[in-house]
């Protein structure tokens, strides 16, 4: 993956939502101008989420997920209706896609109550609309539109795009950090679980944050880090290390530099900093049989000294001395019941949407349960979070409290 590409978490995602048999999967076809999904006149083809990341004009960078009728039924379509709904958990627009000349149904109704209260932005495409004989105009978030005769489809798009978020476009993952001509040092290991030839998605999208900046990024790993700062003319304004090296990174930085982890800036740029440093102060409170959830947001192949299942559970047990027991989750699991754990530790969710992340970091704070993330968690374990959470005030503050 290039840098100038936009990755699937960074896009938009608008979610296509229906009953069965609405012309949802045509409407999916008819905006994205392809054959993304399966039509038939039989209810019920679409039987799973089907995802296409694309450019849509005149948003941009977007996915587009048509999703399973919402009143499928029978025990497979209770599993296809409970799919649909999960992907409210990540769209940042939800279209609703249903009869020109029907009212709309009890489940209709519900998604509506859904998208409110998961704050999504929606539209009401009321499809099929050739088949009326008068149409009335789009209003604030309704529109009569045809996926037959393509009639209103443009003005659908242009609806959708009024909707984007512009605030979260505008989030840097490290840029209002630094200034132009700042000198970053990114320390980044090579070891095992490094996929070969490319660096990790954070590392690349903090390398393009800095660069926009018109900053300097310098890239090293943990061994080279010392001569790399003896060989610099510049001090670094910061040095932003992997979490997993944060140990040896924080002996060879000198304090009057600010140093930081790019699972920390995730959590900043993504989730809810000030939770998940309020959330580390958990692992000092674990007992024995304390179950702790380990999740993770992409599914990679896991390998001998994995972070999540191997190093963090490690390091719990030696630094609290108690039988912790952990459970993990990877990729879209993520668990509805949480009351059985003491502590969530999440991944920096690179591979999430913001609104993804957001979502469980909501859900499990509003169970009870502390959450925080790799990197506050291993820099805690550490005895180094204060020091990593310089660049941050506000979270100093939080931690301190």
């Amino acid at each position: 993956m290039g840098l100038n590409d936009t990755v699937s978490a960074e896009r938009i995602h608008i979610g296509f939502f229906g009953l069965r048999n609405a012309g949802k999967s045509s409407v999916v076809n008819a905006v994205t101008g392809q054959d993304l999904s399966l039509v038939s006149d039989v209810k019920g083809t679409t039987t799973d989420p089907v995802k296409k990341a694309m450019e849509l004009l005149p948003l941009g960078p977007v996915v587009i997920i048509d999703t399973p009728g919402i009143d499928d039924v029978g025990e497979l379509g209770e599993m296809r209706v409970k799919k649909a709904r999960q992907v409210l958990n990540f769209a940042d627009i939800a279209v609703l896609v249903t009869e020109a000349e029907s009212k709309l149904t009890n489940a209709e109704n519900e998604l509506i109550v859904l998208f409110e209260s998961k704050n999504i932005p929606y539209i009401i495409a009321y499809n099929k609309s050739d088949l009326r004989g008068n149409t009335p105009k789009a209003s604030n978030n309704s529109i009569f539109v045809s996926a037959k005769t393509g009639y209103n489809i443009h003005e659908l798009k242009e609806l959708i795009g009024s909707l984007v978020n512009k605030e979260s476009n505008n989030k840097r993952v490290v840029g209002d950090l630094i200034e132009a001509n700042d000198v970053v040092v990114l320390v980044t290991p090579i070891d095992k679980a490094a996929p070969k030839g490319r660096l990790i998605l954070p590392q690349q999208q903090t390398i393009r944050d800095i660069l926009d900046t018109g900053a300097v990024s310098v890239v090293t790993r943990d061994e080279e880090l010392p001569q790399t700062l003896k060989s610099l003319a510049k001090k670094p304004k910061m040095v932003i290390t992997d979490s997993q090296a944060f140990s040896r990174v924080s002996k060879d930085t000198p304090d009057d530099i600010l140093l930081t982890s790019f699972s920390i800036l995730f959590a900043r740029y993504k989730g809810d900093l000030i939770s998940s440093v309020k959330g580390a102060a958990k692992l000092d409170k674990l007992k024995d049989g304390d179950k702790v959830l380990i999740s993770e947001g992409c599914t990679h192949h896991r390998q001998c000294g994995d972070i999540g299942t191997e190093k963090l559970p490690k390091l719990i047990r030696k630094y609290t001395g108690k039988d912790i027991v952990f459970e993990f989750t990877s990729g879209k699991e993520f668990p509805e019941e949480l009351k059985d754990y003491a502590l969530v530790i999440h991944c920096g969710g690179c591979m999430l949407t913001e609104k993804e992340m957001k979502y469980r970091t909501r859900q499990t704070l509003d169970n009870g349960i502390p959450i925080t993330n790799y990197g506050i968690a291993l820099a805690h374990l550490n005895g180094i979070l204060k020091r990593s959470l310089m660049p941050f005030p506000e979270a100093i503050k939080a931690l301190e409290e």
